[in-house]
């Protein structure tokens, strides 16, 4: 499974249908370029859907993925379509003008491109033919090309897939400044896909260059070790072995300085979180947490370690980096802000349009907290591989089990996680248990931080025990689930995650 990026958020479109002085703005023009501002507000996403007379018109809904460059991630909104094929939904923007991905449960392998605008409208009336391809698509307003819209989506793959017809080139041993060119090089090819339609816009170019620059890295180049890793074992098939890595300190990080990361376009990419994240957690760039710092203290430190990798000390995207350490405490491990916290957001921001957004984002935390345990992890590391999942059911007798196989790299289980995580709570005072077993492939301490969100209780499990368990039940993904009756009896085992409605009705059906 991959990360939570555009290709990922098309690969879950399938499974879903199936002290120096401080520069700060403290208003919407916090990043601007024409519509490109910051603001906390919501959009409204309207249009029908035509499909020929003999096709059913029951259950069909419509997908959308928004990003949030500010707190994180992207927001995933559900739209039914009613008979007479009509849908709406209201989503929360973080940019004046948002470029979204969505999908209808007609075509969910036809991911379409839109843009919804703060405070507006947007329409989008869908024309599928016979065989569930689309026919056609009206906007209003009419702010994308049809083909921007229709086959936009569709280079992700093609770029992502590039260079598979070419063996794989030997980097473990060479220089790291020969895989960082290595890395240039291969990205000028990719984007030669994108580059030679001549029927896409200027602008979803650019976008679309972006959010494909910083998968690249963010997939393949900020961990270094784990890159030669795998390309040592792919070029000389053994697995077991490890290469000589080089040590690699912050000046590897000099590419950095080629993003010039204040253009706004960034904040439309779906990539930008997951390399904000990247910038913030990198234990070698080694920016300090935010914490319970006031802003200017923290950015002034934070400019001491960055500008020069980053090529500038001052401008806006320094305030957008602030705004996302506090949307790690705040979407990672789902833990509300504190006092002092907020003080300093107020302090900083006033009552600009980046506040408004933590805010937001702070209250819809602060509703999820309420019922939300906190994490226990147990260690069965000497439990025999073949009586792990015997010994975590015998533990809660009378209760019904989820157990739920996951990682901390896995974007579809993160995000199935964060889709279930009001309806979790929902059976709070209920006689139901919720188990998470992850494996060595999730760098300990990022599980560590990654499970205060999730809470409930937590394994770590050996290799063998985690080998054992997969395909003890012959799974082959993740994430995967494992449904236990009171009695102890399995009855269910299922890889993707259903939907919430669809797993709180089986448990619901067991209690």
């Amino acid at each position: 499974m991959m990360k939570t990026n555009l290709l990922g958020i098309i690969s879950l479109m399938f499974l879903l249908a199936c002290n120096q002085p401080v520069s700060r703005v403290t208003d919407t023009t916090a990043i601007e370029a024409g519509t490109t501002n910051i603001v906390a507000g919501t959009a409204t996403l309207t249009g029908s859907i035509t499909i020929p007379n003999d096709t059913s018109k029951d259950s069909i809904y419509v997908n959308v993925f928004i990003p949030h460059p500010i707190t994180g991630g992207y927001g995933q909104y559900k739209a039914l379509v009613d008979q007479s094929g009509k849908f709406s939904v209201d989503v929360d923007v973080e940019t004046a003008v948002s470029l979204i991905a969505l999908n209808s449960s007609l075509n969910p392998y036809k991911p379409l491109y839109a843009k919804l605008t703060s405070g507006g409208v947007t329409n989008l009336d869908i024309t599928y033919t016979s065989d569930f391809e689309v026919e056609n698509i009206d906007i209003t307003p009419a702010n994308m090309t049809q083909h921007d819209m229709i086959q936009g989506l569709a280079f992700i793959p093609k770029m992502s897939s590039g260079r598979r017809d070419k063996a794989p080139e030997p980097l473990y041993n060479k220089s790291t400044n020969y895989f960082l060119n290595h890395t240039k090089t291969v990205l000028s090819e990719r984007l030669e896909i994108l580059n030679k339609d001549t029927l896409l816009s200027k602008e979803l170019k650019e976008v679309l260059s972006k959010d494909f620059l910083l998968n690249m890295y963010v997939e393949h180049v900020f961990d270094y070790d784990k890159e030669m890793i795998e390309n040592y074992g792919n070029i000389t098939g053994d697995r077991s072995n490890k290469p000589d890595l080089q040590k690699i300190d912050r000046t590897y990080y000099r590419f950095l300085k080629e993003f010039k990361l204040n253009d706004p376009q960034y904040l439309q990419a779906f990539e930008f979180s997951n390399f904000q994240k990247e910038i913030l957690q990198n234990e070698i760039i080694g920016l300090p947490e935010i914490a319970e710092s006031d802003i200017p203290s923290w950015l002034a430190s934070v400019k001491v370690i960055l500008s020069d990798l980053v090529g500038f000390n001052h401008d806006p995207y320094y305030d957008v980096l602030a705004a996302n350490a506090y949307a790690r405490q705040l979407t990672e491990e789902v833990r509300p802000l504190t006092e002092k916290q907020k003080e300093h957001i107020r302090d900083y921001w006033k009552n600009g349009e980046i506040a408004k957004i933590l805010f937001r984002k702070n209250q819809q935390v602060v509703e999820l907290d309420k019922f939300k345990s906190p994490a226990v992890v147990i260690d069965i590391s000497s439990v025999s591989a073949d009586k792990v999942i015997e010994t975590i059911v015998a533990k809660h007798k009378n209760k019904v089990v989820l157990i739920d196989l996951w990682a901390t790299w896995c974007g579809p289980c993160l995000k199935a996680m964060n889709e279930f995580r009001s309806t979790k709570g929902e059976f709070h005072d209920k006689d139901v248990v919720f188990v998470y077993l992850t494996d060595t492939s999730s760098p300990r301490e990022r599980w560590e931080e990654k499970i205060k969100g999730i809470g409930s209780e937590h394994y770590y499990l050996t290799d063998a025990q985690w080998e054992y368990t997969m395909n003890q039940f012959e799974f082959e993904a993740i994430p995967a689930y494992l449904l236990y009756n009171k009695e102890g009896v399995l009855i269910n085992k299922f890889t993707a995650f259903p939907g919430k409605d669809e797993v709180k009705g089986m448990i619901n059906g067991l209690l």
